[in-house]
């Protein structure tokens, strides 16, 4: 390591981001050991305060993640002990709990050289858990934010989102330390990463349209998935995705924070180096196999977006034929509703009337605001202003993010 790079790391941020990168390397490792999620992520914790009292001063270790993962290994081992001893002290004679119950023989010689980063977010996906559960879980574990951070990105309490996150560890120590294979859980891990993409990129409530940290944070955890799985198609699928849609991210807002729908946007605003990312990944992940998942379709629709010079220059028939392909693989009215916008470019407003109202039968979406607004974006393209500006308005009524609702209230001002 270079004299430069050691005095960035010795500075407070360059150490932080390290150890941020490294912390869920080291839970995920104490907990394949140990099986206890909770008492792993204190002695992680404890590990991660001895290294930024040390390293500023003493110089960073030859191996920064083994020495992590020896001294959380010894509080860990230490913790055990002091419960072994607790318990001996309060056991009956007919109760007596053997020492390997809680300590291997080999616990003094902690494994440091596996990456168990995967292992940790499968387990953050234990069946036993519920999304909403499971999401906030895998942000605390594996992305490293705190309860505070994660509470205010989903505008809870943190006492509240403390609870959460406690009774998803205690129910994975209840079901145990398991992590089997199979594409059930590695389907639950994609689909957590999505929806912590998706809250990042369009914030379900609250006054800012994104929450970029949290969409960076997806990308960071997909992108140590696909270093981890470089064959599995649709984790380069999501992946690919999420690099595309990000990439629009600058211009999205307006410099005074309003919605600019994406045909309303300066693509030259638009991140080059992400979408060339996301193109490559999804181009090679099409042309190997000819089994298409649903990550990889949302992702080839967001590359002909993303290549087109403009909204009027989009490939919209291409798109179209994507989403009725996208249509057979996956069960989610979301992607039907998307799917009208399409129709009404290719074939007209009647035509993506039709798909809404299909999508709109679903209850999964009832109440959902997106179904209002783009009844009002078809209404308003076939001429009828009065009834377009009636669903704007129930639109912005409904949703709970701020620049949505001025965006609609507006639309619906227009058609006065």
């Amino acid at each position: 390591m270079s004299d430069g790079s050691l005095r960035k790391l010795r500075s407070r941020t360059g150490i932080e981001d390290l150890l941020r990168t490294l912390a869920p390397q080291v839970l995920g490792a104490l907990v394949r050991r140990f099986g206890d999620f909770g008492a792993a992520e204190d002695a992680v914790q404890e590990a991660l305060l001895d290294a930024v009292r040390q390293w500023p001063v003493e110089g960073l270790p030859e191996s920064p993640r083994g020495w992590l993962i020896r001294v959380a290994h010894r509080r860990m081992t230490d913790h055990l002990r002091s419960e072994i001893a607790r318990r001996r002290r309060e056991e009956t004679a007919g109760t007596r709990i053997p020492r390997d119950h809680f300590l291997s023989p080999a616990a003094d010689t902690p494994p440091v050289e596996a990456d168990d980063t995967l292992t940790l977010l499968f387990m953050c996906c234990h069946p036993a858990l519920s999304p909403s559960a499971q999401v906030p879980l895998t942000l605390r574990a594996v992305g490293g934010l705190t309860t505070a951070e994660i509470a205010s990105a989903f505008l809870v309490p943190e006492a509240t989102m403390a609870k959460r996150v406690t009774r998803a560890k205690q129910k994975i120590k209840e079901f145990g330390f398991r992590v089997p294979a199979g594409p059930d859980r590695l389907g639950a891990v994609l689909h957590v990463l999505y929806l912590i993409f998706n809250e990042g990129y369009t914030s379900t409530s609250g006054a800012s349209l994104q929450r970029v940290e949290l969409a960076v944070e997806a990308i960071r955890l997909t992108r140590e998935l696909h270093r981890l799985l470089p064959d599995d198609h649709e984790v380069a699928g999501l992946l690919a995705l999420m690099l595309l849609t990000h990439a629009r991210r600058a211009a999205r807002t307006s410099p005074s924070g309003e919605l600019v729908p994406m045909a309303a946007q300066d693509r030259g605003l638009w991140d080059r180096a992400a979408i060339a990312e996301g193109v490559s990944l999804v181009t090679h992940a099409l042309s190997a196999t000819d089994r298409f998942g649903p990550y990889m379709l949302q992702a080839a629709i967001a590359a002909v977006h993303d290549e087109a010079p403009s909204d009027a220059e989009t490939d919209w028939p291409q798109i179209l034929a994507l989403y009725r392909l996208l249509a057979g693989v996956t069960d989610n009215p979301m992607i039907t509703l998307n799917q009208s916008v399409a129709e009404l470019k290719v074939n007209g407003p009647d035509a993506a009337l039709a798909v809404l109202n299909q999508a709109a039968a679903d209850n999964r979406l009832t109440g959902h605001y997106r179904v209002e607004a783009l009844r009002a974006h078809l209404l308003e393209e076939s001429g009828d202003r009065e009834a377009a500006r009636d669903h704007y308005q129930r639109a912005a009524r409904a949703t709970l993010s701020l620049p949505e609702r001025h965006y609609l209230q507006k639309r619906a001002k227009n058609l006065q």
